[in-house]
Order: structure tokens, then C-alpha cells, then sequence
């Protein structure tokens, strides 16, 4: 079935890199066209947005949406990744924190900052990943980015460890985000968990679980497709 045109809103598992759903999706259905609005790294959850067929043009406006995450911090530990997929390179006392002190912190990442990416990434140098070279022990230097917080608050604090809810500009690297403000207190810190909420106007409660859709038959998948009609009037501005 090669047909289908549209957007198709998954809800990703942990342990799936976002081209592994993009190419289950394709082998199951038979879908020549399928790409992702939004890399989510694997060991994050929630909202991944498809678009399949002809829906493949608008990739580049749906990319350039925000996007609102929330998740969990564990302070103490710095990750080469700066999250919890990576090595564990340094570790730290933690200080004593509750929510008024972290929310303290988190307002001072708000609005626009300059982000250094982080070498665990997929941008490009020389037309090779950073991550790649990387693995090979290179480091190169990156340049920073202007991205922008709407909101970085935390919610609950239970030693070592953060919750937080997030909102900000495509390009945001949450993990760094808390790699940076574990610096900034002074303890290291790593992303512990993600889970994305929202992707412009896509929320996760109207996203299907990954498992429940490779079950579904083509026809079924079908109904879980918002139409390219539909994308017109959801992307139009009011």
C-alpha cells in the first residue's frame, strides 16, 4: 500500500531511534514515502510526528515548530552524552536543592540563549556526523545556537533527581540543557528521561503507541492518517 498522504502521529517507545519507527512504518505499510518531523533520541518517549506520501513536502514546516517536553534530571553525574544512554565521565557531591532553588536556576536558561550543540549529535562537519567522529575520540568545536526557552520549570524534587517541563524552539537540545544547568549549580547533572508533549499544534494524547500501530491493518492505519486537507486548515494561521 503505497497511497497513504498525510500526518501520522506515533507515541515513540524508549530503545527506538526515530529512523527505526520512520522504517517500520514504511516496511509494515509498504509506504515508498515516510520521513519525521523532530529527532527524538532514543532513549526518549512521546510525540513523534510521520508524514507519509505527499505530506513529505510540508516535513520543513512541520520541523519548524516548537516543542514541549517534560522529564527528569539526575544531578550528581555527567554523562559524554549528557543523558542517560552515555559514560558516566564525572561525578559530584549534590547540594542541598529543592524546587524554589532548581526553578531559580532554570529561569536563567529561559528566553534566547546560545546552545553549544553537543558532539553526540547528527549535525554535520565536513559532511560527517559529530557522532561519529566522536567515536573515534575527535572533538571538534562547535559553534553555538540561538535557540528559545518559553518555559523551563520545575515540578517536584526527590534527591537526585529533577522533574521538569519544558517548552522551546526547534533545535533545542534538552539534554544539554541539563548537562549546562548541572554545570551551572555546580554538581553535573544528566537527562534522566524525556518525554515529548507537543509538537506545534500535534499533542501526544492523540498519538498512537508505536506496538498498537504495526498491528493495525492499512486500512485501519487509515484512520489514524490526518488528511492532507485536514494539514491545510491545521496549518493555516488564525
Amino acid at each position: 500500500m503505497n497511497s497513504i498522504d498525510g500526518v501520522l502521529l506515533v507515541d515513540k517507545p524508549a530503545g527506538y531511534t526515530s529512523h527505526d519507527v520512520v522504517d517500520a512504518v514504511r516496511r509494515r505499510f509498504r509506504i515508498k514515502k515516510v520521513g519525521h518531523c523532530g529527532t527524538l533520541d532514543p532513549m526518549a518517549t512521546g510525540l513523534l510526528v510521520l508524514v507519509l506520501g505527499k505530506a513529505t513536502k510540508l516535513s520543513e514546516k512541520l520541523i519548524s515548530d516548537d516543542k514541549v517536553y517534560e522529564g527528569a534530571i539526575k544531578f550528581g553525574e555527567t554523562t559524554d552524552t549528557h543523558d542517560c544512554d552515555g559514560r558516566v565521565v564525572s561525578t559530584a557531591p549534590v547540594p542541598p536543592l529543592d524546587v524554589e532553588t532548581l526553578n531559580h536556576y532554570a529561569k536563567t536558561f529561559q528566553g534566547d540563549i546560545l546552545q553549544v550543540p553537543p558532539m553526540i549529535s547528527a549535525i554535520k562537519h565536513g559532511g560527517v556526523p559529530l557522532y561519529k567522529l566522536a567515536r573515534k575520540g575527535i572533538e571538534i568545536q562547535r559553534e553555538p545556537r540561538l535557540i528559545h526557552i518559553y518555559t523551563f520549570q520545575f515540578t517536584k524534587y526527590e534527591e537526585p533527581f529533577g522533574w521538569f517541563k519544558l517548552a522551546c524552539t526547534k533545535g533545542t537540545y534538552v539534554r544539554t540543557v541539563a548537562h549546562d544547568l548541572g554545570q551551572k549549580i555546580g554538581c553535573g547533572a544528566h537527562l534522566y528521561a524525556l518525554r515529548r508533549l507537543a509538537s506545534g499544534k500535534f499533542k501526544v494524547e492523540d498519538s498512537t503507541p508505536l506496538d498498537e500501530l504495526l498491528k493495525m491493518s492499512p486500512e485501519q492505519l487509515q484512520t489514524k492518517v490526518i488528511g492532507l486537507e485536514k494539514l491545510v486548515t491545521l496549518l493555516t494561521p488564525y
